[in-house]
Parts: C-alpha cells; structure tokens; sequence
C-alpha cells in the first residue's frame, strides 16, 4: 500500500546550509534569552511604557511634589537666620508707643468716672419785689441713688428758703432736704426732676485707704466748674473744729488736692473714680478762707449712714 505523504502547516523554508529559517511572530517578538531563543516574556521597553502609560498622572504628581520640596529646601538653605527680640528691642518700642501716644493721666481718668454724678448746689432766696429768686451761695455734691438722693454739706443748705440743684448734663431741678446728721456737717437731698441717664457715684469704703493714695477733688471751687484737683491723702482720722468754734468734726481724711469755697459737698475720689469721701472743709489760719495745702473730707462710711443704708 503506497504511504501518503503528511506536510506540515508550520512556514518553514530551508537555507542553504540545511537548517530551518522557522519565523517567530505574536507577544514574544524582541524577548530572547542570551542564546537567541524567545523567552516567552515581553521586553522591558514594552512593559516600561505599559507601565507609564497605567501610572502617568500619579507620576506627574509626584514629580511637582518633588520639585516643590526641592524649591523650599533651597530656599530655606538660602534664606537668613530670623534675628531673635532682645529686651532692648522691646524697651525701644514700648518708648516709641509712649512717645507717639499720648495717653490720659489717672487724674483724668478718674475725672472722666465720677464727673457724671457730680452736681452744682445753689442756695436760693427771694428778694422782695423781685420775681426771680437770687443765688445766695453755691456749693457741690454727688449723687449716690439714681432716684435723685444727693450727698452734700449740712453748711451748703442749711437756712436755704429754696436748693436747687444742676446735673452734669445741665438739667435743673428744686430739691428738698431729706437727711441731715450735723455731727458730721452733711446732708442728704431728693432731686425732684432727674435725667433720665442719670449715673450713681461708686462709692468705697476707706477700711484700706492709705497716706500717699492719690485722690482728686471734684467740685465748684467759687462758682466755677465742674473744676477737678489733684493731690494725695495726708493723713487720716484727723480733728477739724469750724472757724466759728461751734462744731468739732472728727475721722476726717486730710487731703492735699486744691478746694476753695464752693467744692464743699463734693466728691473726693480715688484713681479709679470711686468715691471714699464728701470735701466738707479747708484748713488756713488766717482769716482768707483759701486753701493753702490743707484740706478734709467726711469718710463716706459717715456719709451712707446719714442716708440711712450702708453701702458695704
């Protein structure tokens, strides 16, 4: 039986030496071992931009990210050492801030708090076949209840056929005597008209008030005013006796701030606006009635307990 010849569906083609010239195609083009064989891998080349091709975002990302801390580092390397604040420096501002801002005085201050309680007293009589009642004597004082209940001098009303008092925002009204304790030259009035922002005094208690404290005077010294003086507490629990010799005061607190005639019934009052005294007399042996360096005020404990309440 004659045998068929089989033939192979494989390409291959003969050189001239005999050996087969068989092609390779598909996947595994360019990847051969180190003896020319395929490798049955892809090469590195395809799978590098394979690779790239997958991941190209995540390396732009990272490459900015890299170029940025790479541009701070230089920067920094480059950039020169902050000087450290030495305590010259902030003696030299702290001196600039006071010479170019002007600040207030505590005086001022302190002004600027109790101002707005303190009022004018007039001492008002009728003179006959006049109409309008003529002003027989002006003194201060302060208002300690918003209602209208004013701290002054007993001597500043006393024998007054009418008081009439003026508020710091130049409202006016009559007044009537309420309170009186003589012992201590003082007087309590009830305002009958008030603003309607009216501003209570702080008052404090003088148990730590000390020589040397610092005060300021507020009052009308001769009429004129609001008029405020500075000065220091002198000394304290001092005896006055009047120019008349008909009253012995006692506890008093001597002050140096300047008074005169008019800022009787008015407040003295510490650096922080509180007041600790009403100005009640001025100490001069001669017969001038002018301040000269001594001046006393009724403790405010003394005061509230002419009113009747205790405010501590």
């Amino acid at each position: 039986m004659k045998r068929v010849t089989l033939y192979s569906k494989s390409s291959r083609s003969h050189t001239a030496d005999g050996r087969d010239d068989r092609r390779v195609t598909g996947p595994d083009v360019g990847a051969q071992s180190a003896g020319g064989k395929p490798t049955g891998r892809p090469g590195l080349t395809v799978r590098a931009r394979a690779f790239m091709a997958r991941h190209e975002r995540i390396m732009i990302v990272g490459f900015a990210a890299l170029l940025s801390l790479l541009l701070v580092i230089g920067y920094a390397a480059t950039k020169p050492p902050a000087r450290q604040i030495t305590q010259h420096d902030i003696d030299a501002a702290v001196l600039h801030t006071l010479d170019s801002n002007v600040l207030p005085s505590p005086a001022a201050k302190a002004f600027e708090i109790v101002q707005q309680s303190v009022v004018r007293v007039r001492r008002l009589e009728h003179v006959k076949d006049d109409e309008q009642d003529h002003i027989k004597g002006v003194g201060s004082g302060v208002v300690i209840v918003d209602k209208g209940v004013i701290l002054t001098n007993l001597h500043v009303v006393n024998g007054a056929e009418r008081v009439q008092v003026v508020f710091a925002d130049g409202t006016e009204s009559d007044a009537t005597v309420i309170g009186m304790q003589p012992e201590n030259d003082l007087a309590v009035l009830q305002a009958k008209s008030i603003p309607d922002d009216l501003v209570p005094a702080t008052l404090r208690s003088t148990r730590d008030l000390a020589m040397g404290d610092q005060v300021i005077a507020v009052g009308f010294p001769f009429g004129i005013g609001p008029s405020v003086s500075a000065g220091v507490v002198s000394g304290l629990k001092r005896e006055y006796r009047s120019t008349e010799g008909k009253r012995l005061l006692t506890n008093l607190i001597q002050f140096d701030a300047a008074a005169n005639p008019g800022n009787s019934g008015g407040p003295l009052a510490t650096m922080d606006g509180e007041v600790v005294g009403i100005v009640t007399a001025i100490l001069n042996p001669g017969d001038q009635g002018v301040f000269i360096g001594i001046g006393f005020a009724v403790p405010i404990e003394n005061a509230a307990a002419a009113v009747g309440v205790s405010p501590f």
